[in-house]
């Protein structure tokens, strides 16, 4: 996508030919940064303190760190090391073991003097998969767009409401869950966006805004509370968020506060879709809520939020009382019976196990 008149990717190599460059997202929406990433410790770093985050982006970014670190040192021992330090970076996204398996996989076969190369040959490949996967999985969800517009009045806009960010700061470009509403844009068919601001790290307020402003996308930042309220007077005709990890079931983990959606969405009659890649599919896992780790980050991101102040600083304020602790469970799961469909790179999927098998039969 675009930021002013120069297409960006989320990530993308250095012209070292070894390090790589990523957009760090920390401090968007109001300064707008790349910086070069060199060492697997600065990988690890980048995705566990969220320089760069959304499933498929954590996923390609640590196949970059599997390739920087054969450069390194290809052996074994090394590739082994450096794989479970870049998995415990993030427990909940699937995406992260997903490359790291590829990587390993890949690698396996392959000499140590010639892993290096292979490697960076393999996480560009990575990389430029996603961008296709996404956007297949945009004109999937188009053809849903297409028929809620069908039945609006001329002019009227589909009015798509999404939570957190799995737009193209989540992955390397387009997007999951705006992938539809880009191509959407596109094909000249009105929409409008809600944008949950999705605390405690805001992602929805600092990052998807920020999308589609430089989109071009009419949208209105609601607070997380909000979406509930404007189901009840007909204000949106759809939902479509992201997800971290699916189960073979059909079950979702995303962002917390997506499960409470899904439940205003189900009581008011509303179609809430889910939009994945494959390698966000868990074929290990069937009970989402029993079975998927969520990750519980620092209660700070609770106690204090960042932002713009007038002088133009981008500051951190306490916004709880200094005695007050805070819990902080980044992902919530939204059970199958919740959703409407799954959007897939293959279509859309009924969120069952038979519905994604349908798609996906040789993978589980």
């Amino acid at each position: 996508m675009k930021v002013g008149d120069k297409h960006y990717r989320t990530i993308w190599p250095h012209q070292d030919g070894l390090s790589v460059e990523i957009i760090d997202q920390r401090w968007l929406p109001h300064d707008f940064r790349v910086v070069t990433l060199s060492t697997v410790d600065e990988i690890a770093t980048a995705i566990a303190d969220m320089w760069v985050r959304g499933a498929p982006l954590i996923g390609v970014t640590a196949a970059y760190g599997i390739a920087i670190a054969m450069a390194d040192d290809p052996t074994d021992a090394h590739l082994n090391a450096t794989c479970n330090k870049l998995h415990a970076t993030r427990p909940t996204a699937i995406n992260l073991k997903w490359a790291l398996d590829e990587m390993r996989h890949t690698l396996s076969i392959v000499a140590t003097d010639k892993r290096a190369e292979a490697a960076y040959r393999r996480a560009a490949e990575i990389a430029d998969e996603d961008v296709e996967l996404n956007r297949a999985i945009g004109r999937h969800g188009l053809e849903i767009i297409k028929e809620i517009a069908a039945k609006k009045k001329p002019g009227e806009p589909v009015n798509i409401l999404t939570h957190c960010n799995a737009g193209w700061l989540a992955t390397v470009d387009y997007g999951t869950a705006t992938a539809p509403i880009y191509l959407a844009m596109e094909a000249g068919i009105p929409v409008h966006v809600f944008v949950d601001e999705t605390r405690p790290r805001n992602q929805g307020a600092q990052l998807t805004a920020w999308e589609m402003d430089g989109h071009g996308v009419p949208h209105d930042l609601i607070v997380d509370n909000a979406g509930g309220h404007l189901m009840q007077h007909g204000e949106i005709d759809m939902v479509i968020v992201g997800t971290d990890r699916t189960t073979a079931s059909g079950d979702v983990c995303n962002k917390i506060g997506t499960y409470l959606k899904a439940l205003a969405a189900k009581d008011n009659g509303v179609p809430f879709y889910v939009a994945l890649p494959s390698p966000t599919i868990d074929w290990t896992v069937r009970d989402g809520v029993a079975e998927i780790p969520i990750e519980e980050r620092n209660g700070d991101e609770v106690s204090f939020v960042q932002g713009e102040n007038s002088a133009g600083e981008i500051i951190s304020v306490r916004i709880s009382p200094k005695g007050t602790p805070a819990r902080n469970p980044a992902f919530d799961v939204t059970p199958a019976r919740l959703v409407t469909g799954l959007i897939t790179e293959r279509g859309i999927a009924e969120a069952s196990a038979p519905g994604l098998a349908r798609l996906f039969e040789k993978e589980n």
